[in-house]
């Protein structure tokens, strides 16, 4: 089974940048960008990041809002924000190389098992499991496992599973599973005809493709109304950087407050409470839905005006000009919400 999917690999993989060489650290930043993010989407940014920070070097020399710039529309910037205190544990304690140890290399910012596993095999061949979503997709139909992939106990018994049947080769045998379950062994509607492992899948025998993975049901996402403040005074536009937890952490946005039914009420008591800001000339601008792992925001875009450029010592606020903005990653939703300003 193994030098079968590995065949099918090398003739079939996708051509990736970080797929060039096995360099850990376009395989560490490869790993964070592509977390709950597709590969279509990443390669662009990929490509932009690594033509501004080359090494790891470089970007434990970085500045987080260039980052968070780069960064900027891939989403959970929890991920971002964790890469330059990496990147410099690496720099600092390891001389600027990514430990070969999983004990060392597991104590690194944002670096989970699966990311531990990828670097370590892929770069270093080094027998370990690398599993992800794909891969237990993959082994939960080939050894027709019923093991319910959102219990975070069976991860353990999927990385015990894919360590039992790991090949010499490991670097291109954890890629190619990752590789067979994005483009074959999808989630719905699998192409088994041109699966390479078929012949060795439990799951098609049996005709169970689409009751594998076994999965319990999503936590239905909570709902919740948010004003979105656009604040101008003459010229100027407020932009504020939220806390250093929680949703959209350490992130520069417009300041955002929850209402249900009294929006313009409650903007009001907000900012003065808040920022010490009166306002006037409210004007509801635009709206539109962005959702986020357990929450879904419907945001609506309020304009208004203050008379005072005021200064406040929490949070931390800026006065910008408009075209100001480009140069700081704002969320995805506030891009909408501008774009769509009447």
């Amino acid at each position: 089974m193994q030098t079968k999917l590995l065949d099918w690999y090398h003739i079939n993989h996708r051509k990736l940048p970080w797929r060039d060489q096995f360099d850990p650290y376009k395989i560490w930043l490869s790993e964070i960008m592509l977390q709950q993010t597709q590969v279509t989407t990443v390669i662009d940014y990929f490509n932009r990041f690594i033509k501004v920070y080359k090494t790891v070097q470089d970007l434990a020399q970085a500045d987080e809002d260039s980052v968070l710039k780069l960064w900027e529309g891939l989403g959970y910037y929890s991920r971002a924000r964790r890469l330059i205190p990496c990147a410099k544990m690496v720099v600092e304690l390891f001389d600027g190389e990514f430990p070969k140890d999983y004990a060392k290399i597991i104590k690194l910012p944002g670096v989970g098992s699966y990311t531990a596993g990828a670097i370590l095999s892929i770069a270093y061949n080094i027998k370990l499991p690398a599993v992800d979503g794909n891969v237990m997709r993959v082994y939960s139909r080939l050894f027709n496992m019923d093991n319910d992939i959102s219990d975070a106990k069976s991860k353990k018994i999927f990385e015990e599973k894919v360590f039992d049947t790991l090949p010499e080769d490991r670097r291109h045998y954890n890629q190619a599973l990752m590789e067979l379950g994005a483009t074959i062994c999808t989630p719905k509607s699998p192409k088994c005809m041109k699966c390479p492992i078929q012949t060795h899948c439990e799951a098609f025998k049996l005709n169970l493709q689409s009751e594998r993975p076994k999965k319990s049901k999503k936590i239905k996402k909570k709902h919740v109304n948010v004003a979105v403040c656009y604040i101008k005074h003459h010229n100027k536009v407020l932009l504020m950087k939220r806390p250093g937890e929680g949703l959209l952490a350490g992130m520069w946005a417009f300041p955002v407050v929850e209402y249900d039914g009294r929006a313009l009420e409650t903007i009001q008591s907000y900012l003065k409470e808040d920022f010490l800001i009166e306002v006037d000339d409210i004007i509801e601008q635009s709206f539109t839905k962005h959702v986020y792992t357990h929450l879904v925001w419907h945001m609506t875009l309020f304009e208004m005006t203050s008379d005072i450029k005021v200064t406040v010592d929490y949070p931390q606020i800026k006065w910008l000009d408009y075209d100001e903005l480009k140069n700081y990653a704002l969320p995805k939703g506030f891009h909408k919400l501008l774009e769509n300003r009447k």
